[in-house]
This record gives structure tokens, C-alpha cells and sequence, in this order.
């Protein structure tokens, strides 16, 4: 499929000349089993976001050296870099330098920017703490643009019509109090004065924000982390936040799901990612875990309905069994899960197969509906786990810290194609 057929097929809400988020990926089936061979290779570190803008396809994480689909020409790339989305070669144009670890990848406004979230100071020799926007042309930072986050770092980054949404450990965007949540110009970078909701009390070591997710028609925002409290009010490790509402507010929605201290002291919180599915009627989330089998919603993907209210309890829930989950995409055929777990439908597995259990090494598809596991089965070498999961109208975009993925050598990046037709 060329990029341009696959720009044409997108389905979803456009503004300032390109896709809103996404989220709005609608997949008419499941992906093929086997890879494409058309992907390059990243050769150490980890791959930990996968962002399709128009004929480029940007990865980003924490590595140094990426070779080419054919393993012929390597090349050095720090923690970001493109590819041609119809061919796999790799952009010689866009090579930031970026000083630290890239954790989310996000389409800029105009079609030809990208912005990039994460744990750096610095982007081209630029004070560009967390967040920046760079052009998808040359790899230079946009100068419009700069978010002023201080006081700590940028998790995760979504965005929806003229909005960018940030979460992470930060106390300050542009010079307005932000406590690890914030809502800027996706142009500009300037902090929205009618976005102010406030996360608190961390259960676990320091406030922050680990994971955010913007519905496909933007009225929605799910944020996970260490908080206990959003605006005073009770919500453990996980909120809604109405943003349609003048000024955004916290929405009825909870849950006292995530409540359960099925982890241990060193994780602070085990809420890993979110993603709605492409109508927004609701949104799969997956968690992480300690090292022993407790009860509650550590180390799972949960199905969770996006208007539900108060009290709210997931739809269905399946269990690894003991292993931690990263990544979560879903595209109304599957609910695409990946982490460096062994077996899905394990809710009475403790770290071994119980009754009932399916065997799915490091990556697997659920049934939208009933959350047990498909018969899509390729298989990943486990590793630490995979921590990226893109949809695209191709197909499956897959990010993580290994090598193997379907039985042939990918190194930490590969992508699962649609079969014919794709939507």
C-alpha cells in the first residue's frame, strides 16, 4: 500500500490539515501474522513510540543506531528517526539530536511536523525541556513553539483539533502552575488558562502523570498515574476529564478498580497505557505488576466504558498470569496488547499456565466484545516487553526492545500489514 493510499483511507476527524489522533484508526479486520520486510531496524536500546505523519513513519525511544531494512547501511539516529512509509529507507533529512529518551511521538499541525515528549533538556543544541515540535523536513525544532515545562519531565503526549495534551512530573508550563498535567497550543506551545485540573497525593514516591489518552472526538481525556486525587476528589491512579466541559473538569466517571496495592514498593504506580477505541465508546487499559500474583488489576487488560460514571467496573478483564503488559492499541476488529507476558486468559495462572490459559508470547489480539484472546498468534521474542503499539491504515506498527517478532530477525521495530482490502 503507498502512503498515499494509505493517507486517503484514514478515517477520522482531520484538523489543520491532518489526522487529530490516531485513536480514530478503524481496522476492518485483523493484521497479518507475518511482518513486513520493509521496516529498518533499530539496533540497541528500546523503541518506546511509533507515529505514522504522512510518507514518513517517526520512531522514537532510547537507542543510537538504526540499519537499514536490508541490514546493508547503518546509520547513527539519537532516541529519534524517520522512515519512508511505502519503502522503509530511512529520512537522511530528519536526524535530531535529542539528549535523552523519547517516550511519545505525536502528529504536529500542517502536515509536516511532528511533536516529540520525554525525558530530554535538549533537541539540536536547544533548551527544549519534555517537549518540541520539529519539522518533519529537516529535523530542526519549530521556533513558534515552546511549552516552557519545568520542574520535571514529560511522559506522555496526545493531541486533539488545536490542543496538545501533556503528562508527566512537571509543577510548571509556560510560567502557570501545572501539577503533571497540562493542555497547550499544539502551534505555540502556550498553556491553556481553560485547562487547569489538578492531579495529587501520589500513593507511591513523586506526583506524576504516566499515561494519557485523548478520545477520538476530543471530549474525552483518560489520565493514569501515581495520584490518589484529582481536584480534591478520589481518583486512584485513574481520571476522566470532561474537555468539552468550559473550562475542562474532572469528569463523574470513576473507579475503585485500581485501588488494590497488587504491586510492590518499588513501582509507584503499575498503570501503564490507554487507547480508545475508534468510535470513543470506550478504552482498554493495561497494567504492569511486582513480582508475586496478588489479587486485583495488576499485570491485565481492562475494557472500560467511556460514559460509564460513578462506580464504574471494567467490562471484561483478561489475565496474563503473572506478566506485566506496555502497550495497548485498539481498532474496533482487536484490542492489540504487548508486554513480555506468556499467556492471555489467565485469570488462575501464578506465573504458570492455569486452566483455560492460551499461550501468547510478548504480543497478542482480543476480542473487542468479550476480551478473550483471538487465534492471532505470531509470537515475539519477550524481553523486557513491547512498549509500542501504533495503528495505521497499513496495519500494526510494533515497538520494542528485541529482535525477534513473528519467528524472522526485526530488530525492535516491525509492522503487521492488513490484508487486502484494508478498511
Amino acid at each position: 500500500m503507498t502512503a498515499a493510499l494509505a493517507a486517503a483511507a484514514f478515517v477520522g476527524p482531520t484538523v489543520l490539515g491532518q489526522p487529530a489522533a490516531w485513536a480514530g484508526v478503524r481496522h476492518g479486520g485483523v493484521v497479518d501474522e507475518q511482518p513486513v520486510s520493509s521496516t529498518p531496524h533499530v539496533l540497541d536500546g528500546r523503541v518506546k513510540a511509533v507515529a505514522p505523519v504522512g510518507d514518513l513513519v517517526v520512531v522514537a525511544g532510547r537507542f543510537d543506531r538504526v540499519a537499514a531494512p536490508d541490514r546493508n547501511e547503518t546509520v547513527d539516529r539519537h532516541n529519534v528517526f524517520a522512515f519512508d512509509r511505502s519503502t522503509g529507507e530511512i529520512s537522511d533529512d530528519f536526524a535530531p539530536d535529542v539528549d535523552g529518551t523519547v517516550t511519545s511521538a505525536v502528529p504536529g499541525p500542517g502536515g509536516g511536523t511532528v511533536h516529540i515528549a520525554g525525558r530530554f533538556d535538549r533537541v539540536e543544541g536547544e533548551n527544549l525541556r519534555g517537549v518540541a515540535l520539529l519539522s518533519t523536513g529537516d529535523g530542526d525544532p519549530v521556533d513558534s513553539f515552546d511549552a516552557g515545562v519545568a520542574g520535571g519531565s514529560v511522559y506522555r503526549a496526545d493531541a486533539y483539533g488545536g490542543h496538545l495534551y501533556l503528562g508527566g512530573s512537571f509543577d510548571s508550563v509556560g510560567g502557570a502552575p501545572r501539577s503533571g498535567l497540562a493542555r497547550v497550543d499544539r502551534r505555540t506551545g502556550a498553556p491553556d488558562p481553560g485547562f487547569d485540573v489538578s492531579p495529587g497525593e501520589a500513593r507511591r514516591g513523586s506526583l506524576r502523570v504516566h499515561e494519557l489518552a485523548i478520545s477520538p472526538r476530543g471530549d474525552r481525556l483518560v489520565a493514569a498515574g501515581t495520584f490518589t486525587r484529582v481536584d480534591d476528589r478520589r481518583r486512584y491512579q485513574i481520571a476522566v476529564i470532561d474537555t468539552a466541559a468550559r473550562p475542562a473538569a474532572l469528569a463523574d466517571w470513576s473507579t475503585e478498580s485500581y485501588a488494590a496495592p497488587c504491586d510492590y514498593s518499588r513501582l509507584h504506580t503499575y498503570m501503564r497505557r490507554i487507547d480508545f477505541a475508534p468510535d470513543g465508546s470506550y478504552f482498554a487499559v493495561v497494567t504492569a505488576g511486582g513480582p508475586e500474583n496478588k489479587p486485583g488489576l495488576c499485570k491485565t487488560a481492562a475494557r472500560w466504558e467511556t460514559y460509564a460514571g460513578p462506580g464504574a467496573e471494567p467490562t471484561w478483564v483478561n489475565h496474563t498470569g503473572g506478566d506485566s503488559l506496555y502497550a495497548v492499541e485498539a481498532t474496533g476488529a482487536a484490542v492489540y496488547v504487548g508486554g513480555h507476558q506468556r499467556w492471555m486468559d489467565n485469570p488462575d495462572g501464578d506465573h504458570d499456565a492455569g486452566p483455560g490459559a492460551v499461550e501468547r508470547s510478548g504480543i497478542a489480539a482480543l476480542d473487542p466484545r468479550t476480551g478473550r484472546a483471538l487465534a492471532w498468534n505470531p509470537g515475539r521474542k519477550r524481553g523486557h516487553g513491547a512498549e509500542a503499539l501504533t495503528s495505521a491504515p497499513e496495519g500494526l506498527y510494533v515497538g520494542s526492545d528485541t529482535t525477534g517478532l513473528a519467528g524472522t530477525y526485526r530488530g525492535r521495530l516491525g509492522m503487521f500489514p492488513l490484508p487486502w482490502p484494508r478498511l
